[in-house]
């Protein structure tokens, strides 16, 4: 436990696949599970709920692995900023879930590379060549492949889970700039205190001033804010609450464990436990167009990877090498002092 809340001390590529396969298997399920238990309840209610579990574990975990210290970050403005960011996220993820497969759900969030390829220029400095941009146009290609909307059925609906893919690339680059070297259980704490923040004003928002009853009536889980509280929803919000956390410690963990670029291929084996998930919870498989889409999406997230590791790999290369007027310099006058000697 303790090894989880360290300062990072090096990277050690093992321990972060195992981890971060961890996370992205209870994620995976956790959000199989809200899509399971939306029509009983409202994203408001449930978010306050799961994210009074997330606090109450965050606070006994700081004070089995070392003190509250633990959840106090190093730079509160950037670890609060990622939290919004995933608390806009989660909304955009999870308000169509009633309406949309898991796989759709999946398939929109992982566009995310997409958005990181986009901002990375003017967020990061990086400089985008043609690889980055042929993966872009690849992955733009498995999006419109699995939201289909040529297809009668398709309603803007569908795009919100790429929207969430847009909230999970800022919180992916904020984690680089900013967030490396902070404790994943004050990185946890933060998103646990925003979401419940989230679903408490939402909840009371809503009730005290409730929506007109045709849009209420059309979308429930986000146009209500506190339907009649049940065991069950009590229930999942406890079991979810457990995998959110623990997911979100483990995803942050690997990342600042190894390289991204490393890593950053094999979070895509979240389509796979997505597809896995709707199986067995749902009774669903994908259809031809999304598993193209999807094939096209992971694919276009493996080349953003690989292209990212050559060019950081290039970057060191020529930071280690000294530059050629220095080498020439020193080559010349030692050529003069030989031919003096």
């Amino acid at each position: 436990m303790i090894s989880l809340f360290s300062t990072p001390s090096g990277d050690r590529p093992v321990t972060a696949l195992t981890l971060l396969l961890s996370g992205i298997c209870v994620l995976s399920l956790q959000d199989s599970l809200v899509k399971l238990v939306a029509p009983e309840t409202s994203f408001w209610q449930f978010q306050a709920l799961r994210a009074s579990g997330n606090l109450a574990i965050a606070l006994l975990l700081a004070l089995g692995a070392g003190g509250l210290a633990l959840l106090r970050p190093r730079r509160a403005g950037p670890v609060y900023l990622r939290a919004l960011f995933m608390t806009a996220c989660m909304f955009c993820f999870f308000s169509a879930s009633p309406f949309l497969s898991l796989t759709q759900m999946a398939a929109g969030l992982y566009t995310y590379p997409l958005f990181v390829t986009l901002l990375a220029g003017p967020v990061l400095g990086e400089h985008v060549g043609p690889w980055r941009v042929g993966a872009l146009v690849a992955g733009a290609c498995g999006a419109a492949l699995v939201l289909s909307p040529w297809e009668a059925g398709f309603t803007p609906l569908q795009c919100l889970p790429v929207l969430a893919g847009l909230f999970y690339a800022a919180n992916i680059l904020t984690i680089r700039r900013a967030c490396r070297n902070e404790n994943t259980l004050a990185m946890a704490f933060a998103v646990a205190v925003a979401f419940f923040v989230c679903g408490v004003i939402g909840s009371l928002t809503l009730t005290l001033v409730p929506l007109p009853e045709t849009l209420r009536e059309a979308a429930p889980f986000v146009a209500v804010g506190w339907p009649a509280l049940t065991g069950m929803v009590v229930a999942f919000a406890v079991v979810t609450s457990l995998l959110n956390l623990s997911g979100n410690i483990f995803m942050s963990r690997a990342y600042q464990t190894a390289d991204s670029s490393w890593l950053a291929p094999m979070d895509f084996s979240y389509l796979l436990f997505a597809t896995f998930w709707g199986q067995v919870v749902f009774d669903t498989w994908p259809g031809a167009n999304a598993v193209a889409g999807m094939l096209l999406i992971a694919g276009a997230g493996a080349l953003t990877a690989w292209r990212e590791r050559v060019a950081r790999a290039r970057a060191a290369r020529v930071a280690a090498t000294p530059p050629a007027s220095t080498a020439d310099g020193v080559a010349g006058r030692d050529s003069v002092r030989g031919k003096q000697v």
